[in-house]
């Protein structure tokens, strides 16, 4: 017999916590795989990794840093911590069932009788939809529970790595080094990740920011810092650098015009195409402090490669040069995709999301057609394909405060957050703060 609640939600991270915080009068059930909230801050960081954006930037609408003015970027522990004192708060961590892992759904239908062609009726059917199977870490025994309404938060990162593919004979099997992947090394305690890189020559794979992280950790280094791109990015202003459905024939001729070019040159790492386009697909990092200063005493070194395998003693890439490895560590990612086809039957597949949700599931608005959202949708593909090679991984932030804009508007919110204030409005950079409840 499956046990009935209301909404589940699945995954304790950022977005399991705040959307169980605006949730909260419907006594939401939270499944947390793991002994802890924090998804990725606490099981895919290094000792080494922070924040990229400045604390203010991160942070929840009615839940202000203790110390939001400080300039420096918060350590993984420092989020940790914050995310545990809003939880405790707000009295959220009574909702969270720990090693609860969901293993199976079933969708199990629902009245669509109320369903018009122009709107949704009530996401609260009073009979359940969703199907959950939940096996504790402690039981083979899978648990079965009942939802009207499933959260699913469990993000594209961590859980599933994205191994590379190898030709016959040249994978990890024949090399005499130890192989790894960066989700393995953030198991590792400070100790024991000290004591597997020191005095080694370390071959890593990847160019994102697991990689930078770990190349300085290896290097010894674990200062960060970055330029501050919040503000070129997160300004109503910086939205017209990005072209955006149904914004008229001026803007859009203007986004191109401001569209900026700031490739990377030094070091030989510039890339074939312009920064924008990495932007808007989230394949930018903030550097470390030491990275290239680092990479100056020689203690890291950049190859470009596209294609690349195993021998006994190292690697070998495709334009013949090898490198003598005692391990090689993959930063390649993480398998998103392949995470929720595991959990998620066919056909399915920030806080400011959550505050959405929660009117949502009140009834406070409806849901337009289907038909008028896939027509949204296409919009949007065939601006991405227009703009990025790199479309099918479009990046949401790069979007965010147009994006911010249709959620309020859709919550009937005034989608302008700075007290009508335009020179602010245009040009000082949006965070949760601008987006607490209005009254």
């Amino acid at each position: 017999m499956a046990i009935h609640s209301k909404i589940g939600i699945i995954g304790g991270g950022i977005s399991g916590i705040a959307a169980a915080k605006q949730l909260s009068k419907h006594e939401p059930m939270v499944f947390e795989s793991t002994d802890s909230i924090g998804g990725v801050w606490k099981h895919c960081s290094y000792k080494s990794t922070k924040l990229q954006t400045p604390r203010c930037d991160y942070e929840f609408s009615d839940f202000p840093w203790t110390q939001r003015d400080n300039t420096s970027f918060p350590s993984y522990q420092e989020i940790l911590d914050y995310l545990y004192s809003y939880a405790t708060y707000f009295d959220v961590l009574k909702f969270v069932r720990f090693n609860s892992k969901v293993v199976e759904i079933r969708f199990v239908g629902g009245d669509s009788s109320e369903t018009t062609s122009e709107e949704y009726g009530s996401l609260l059917p009073g009979k359940p939809v969703w199907e959950v199977g939940v096996q504790t870490s402690q039981s083979e025994i899978i648990q079965w529970y009942a939802f009207e309404f499933l959260v699913i938060c469990t993000g594209k990162y961590g859980d599933v790595p994205a191994i590379p593919k190898f030709p016959k004979n040249k994978g990890p099997e024949i090399f005499h080094g130890k192989v790894m992947h960066t989700i393995d090394y953030c198991k590792l305690n400070e100790d024991e990740s000290t004591q597997l890189l020191k005095g080694k020559k370390v071959v890593i794979f990847g160019y994102k920011k697991s990689a930078i992280d770990l190349a300085v950790e290896c290097a010894e280094a674990n200062q960060v810092w970055g330029l501050p791109f919040y503000m070129f990015y997160s300004t109503r202003a910086s939205q017209f650098l990005h072209e955006r459905p149904n914004q008229g024939l001026f803007r859009t001729v203007l986004c191109h015009m401001l569209s900026p070019m700031l490739p990377l040159e030094k070091y030989g790492l510039k890339p074939d195409h312009p920064f924008e386009e990495d932007y808007a697909s989230c394949q930018m990092a903030i550097l470390p402090e030491q990275f290239f200063p680092e990479a100056d005493k020689g203690k890291i070194a950049f190859k470009r490669a596209s294609k690349w395998w195993f021998t006994e003693e190292g690697v070998e890439f495709e334009d013949g040069t090898k490198l003598d490895a005692d391990i090689v560590i993959l930063a390649t990612g993480f398998d998103g995709k392949k995470k929720l086809k595991a959990m998620i039957p066919d056909p399915f597949r920030t806080e400011i999301r959550c505050k959405w949700l929660s009117r949502l599931v009140d009834e406070q608005f409806k849901l337009p057609s289907v038909e008028n959202m896939l027509g949204q949708t296409a919009k949007e593909m065939e601006i991405m394909r227009r703009t990025t090679r790199f479309y099918k991984r479009s990046c949401i932030s790069t979007f965010s405060i147009n994006h911010s804009d249709e959620i309020c508007e859709e919550m009937g919110w005034s989608s302008w957050r700075k007290k009508n204030n335009w020179f602010a409005e245009a040009f000082s950079p949006y965070n949760s703060q601008d987006y607490e409840e209005e009254k």
